[in-house]
C-alpha cells in the first residue's frame, strides 16, 4: 500500500491546504497536539479562508520528523465518541502541516525558522517536564538540551534578524499541563539568557515584542488507533502512520491581550477557543467539575469491581453518584457562572461515557491524595462554609480514598492494596505511602485522626468530618464497600 502523501492523495472533495504560510512553529509532533492545535488550524484555513501552515520541530532525538516529511504532513484524525448505545465517529485528513524539522540533524534549519518574517506563533507541547533548565545547557550547543533552552536559541535568532522592527517578535502559545505554563516557560528564556550572557537589549525586546500565553487545554486524545489501523488504511486507500484519535469535546483558553483576536481568529471561525485576559474561570471550571468528579468516582468505583470508567458509567447507583456530587454538591458552590457550569457538566457526563476511551481506574489513582486536595477538598470545604454540613457523597469520596490507601502488603516494586484479595499497586509519593504502611493496623478512628495529623492537616479544621469518615471507613471494612454505597445512594 502507497504511503499517505500528496501525490497519492486519493480523489475527494475534503478541504486540502497544499502550500501555505508557514506562521506557526509547533516544538511537539506527537498526537496531542495534532489532534488539537493543528487540528484548529486545519479548521480554521477552511472556514475562514486562511492559509496558516505549521513547521513541527522534533523536540528529542527519536521522534516523527521523518514520517511527517514523508506524508507531506498529511495525517487522519478520527473523533470518536456518543454512548456506549450509538457511537459516532468524525473523521478529517488535516493539512496544516507544512514541513518536520530534527534539529539534532539540522540545526541551521531549525534557526533558519527565524529568519522567516511571517513566522508568529510558537507552540508547544513537551510534557510536564519539558518547561524546566538544564546547567548543562549552551548557547554554541546545535542543539541545547532543552525545549526552553531550544526556544532561547530560536529567540536570539529571532532578535539578530528583527530586534529593530515592530511586530516581529513571537505569539507563544505552551500547552504543557502545569500551571501558569506560559510564564513559567518565560522564566526559563529569560534565566538562560541571564546564564549566556545575551545583551541587556534582547530581554527589552523579549519583554517588549513577545507574549508568553498561559493557556488551558482539554481534549482526551486517544493517539494512533491500533487495532484499527489496518482497516482505516483499507478504508482511506493509503498507509497513514500518523493516523490520530480523540474525543469530539474540545477546548482552549488562551490568556492573552484582546488584541490577539485579529491575529488568532479561531473563535469567529467558530472552534472552541477562547481568548481571554484572565483564564482561571476556566481553570476552575475543568478542575473542580472534571477532575473533581473524576477524582471523586474513581477509587471507590475500583474497589467496586470497576477497571476503567465505561465500568461505573453503566453502574445506574455509581450515575446517580456522580450527577449527585457534580450538580448537588460542586456546582451551586462554585460561584461561577450557574448556566456554563450546568452545561459544562452535561457535556462532561457525556465525555465520561465515551465508548471509545479506555480510562484505566488505576492509572487515575496516582498520586490521589494530593489530586483529591487539590481537586475536591475546595468543594467540600466551599459546602460546608455555605450550609455548616458535610456533602455527603464528597465525604464517602474521602472516606474510599481512605480504604483505598489500606495497604496489605510491598516488595521492591511497591505497595499493594487488595480488592477482594488480589493485589493492586498504590502509587503515590513515598512519605504518603510509607505513612499508610505505617498505620495499616489502626482503626479507623485512630487512623482518621493521624490522618489529620499528617497527611490531611484539613480534616481537623471542619467540625464532625473525622467522627463522620472513621464511621464510613468502619462500616466499609464491616460490611463491604458496595453495600455501604448501595445504602448511601438509596437514601
Amino acid at each position: 500500500m502507497e504511503t499517505l502523501c500528496y501525490q497519492t492523495l486519493p480523489d475527494q472533495n475534503a478541504f486540502i491546504l497544499r502550500t501555505g504560510t508557514e506562521r506557526f512553529l509547533q516544538f511537539g509532533e506527537g498526537n496531542f497536539l495534532r489532534g488539537f492545535v493543528d487540528y484548529f488550524i486545519d479548521c480554521a484555513n477552511e472556514r475562514m479562508g486562511l492559509d496558516n501552515k505549521v513547521i513541527v520541530v522534533q523536540p528529542i532525538k527519536s521522534g516523527l520528523a521523518d514520517v511527517i516529511n514523508r506524508q507531506d504532513g498529511l495525517y487522519h484524525l478520527y473523533l470518536r465518541g456518543g454512548e456506549p448505545s450509538a457511537p459516532q465517529v468524525q473523521s478529517r485528513l488535516v493539512s496544516s502541516i507544512s514541513r518536520a524539522i530534527d534539529p539534532y540533524r539540522d540545526f541551521e534549519a531549525f534557526l533558519a525558522c527565524a529568519e522567516q518574517p511571517e513566522l508568529r506563533f510558537i507552540v508547544s507541547n513537551t510534557t510536564e517536564a519539558g518547561i524546566s533548565c538544564r546547567t548543562e545547557d549552551r548557547l554554541e550547543d546545535c542543539p541545547a538540551a532543552s525545549f526552553p533552552g531550544k526556544l532561547t536559541q530560536l529567540l536570539w535568532k529571532r532578535y539578530q534578524c528583527f530586534g529593530q522592527q515592530k511586530g516581529k517578535g513571537f505569539i507563544v502559545l505552551s500547552c504543557e499541563l502545569i500551571d501558569h505554563n506560559g510564564q513559567e516557560l518565560k522564566k526559563c528564556v529569560q534565566t538562560y539568557a541571564g546564564r549566556w550572557g545575551l545583551p541587556e537589549d534582547f530581554l527589552n525586546w523579549l519583554e517588549e515584542e513577545n507574549v508568553f500565553c498561559d493557556t488551558l487545554v482539554d481534549r482526551i486524545i486517544t493517539g494512533y488507533p491500533k487495532e484499527d489501523a489496518e482497516r482505516l488504511n483499507q478504508e482511506n486507500g493509503v498507509e497513514d502512520r500518523l493516523l490520530d484519535t480523540g474525543e469530539p469535546f474540545a477546548f482552549w483558553a488562551i490568556q492573552g491581550p484582546e488584541w490577539m483576536k485579529q491575529e488568532l481568529p479561531f473563535e469567529q471561525a467558530g472552534l472552541p477557543v477562547v481568548i481571554v485576559p484572565d483564564s482561571s474561570y476556566y481553570k476552575k471550571r475543568k478542575v473542580r467539575i472534571l477532575n473533581g468528579a473524576q477524582t471523586g468516582i474513581s477509587l471507590a468505583a475500583y474497589l467496586m469491581g470497576s477497571d476503567i470508567s465505561l465500568d461505573y458509567m453503566a453502574c445506574p447507583l455509581c450515575v446517580r453518584f456522580v450527577r449527585r456530587m457534580i450538580y448537588d454538591e460542586i456546582i451551586p458552590y462554585l460561584q461561577l457562572d450557574d448556566a456554563d457550569m450546568r452545561a459544562f457538566a452535561d457535556q462532561v457526563m457525556v465525555r465520561l461515557n465515551n465508548p471509545f476511551i479506555q480510562h484505566s481506574l488505576l492509572a487515575i489513582s496516582l498520586n490521589s491524595v494530593s489530586k483529591w486536595k487539590a481537586r475536591v477538598w475546595p468543594s467540600l470545604l466551599a459546602y460546608w462554609e455555605q450550609n455548616g454540613e458535610l456533602p455527603v457523597c464528597t465525604v464517602f469520596s474521602l472516606a474510599a480514598l481512605l480504604e483505598f490507601y489500606h495497604l496489605h502488603s510491598k516488595n521492591a516494586q511497591g505497595y499493594y492494596g487488595a480488592r477482594e484479595g488480589i493485589p493492586y499497586p498504590v502509587r503515590d509519593d513515598q512519605d504518603v505511602l510509607e505513612f499508610f504502611w505505617e498505620h495499616r493496623e489502626d482503626t479507623p478512628e485512630k487512623l482518621v485522626r493521624f490522618c489529620g495529623e499528617t497527611v490531611f492537616p484539613e480534616i481537623g479544621g471542619i467540625p464532625k468530618l473525622a467522627e463522620q469518615l472513621a464511621g464510613l471507613l468502619a462500616d466499609i471494612r464491616q460490611q463491604g464497600i458496595r453495600t455501604v454505597f448501595d445504602t448511601l445512594m438509596d437514601e
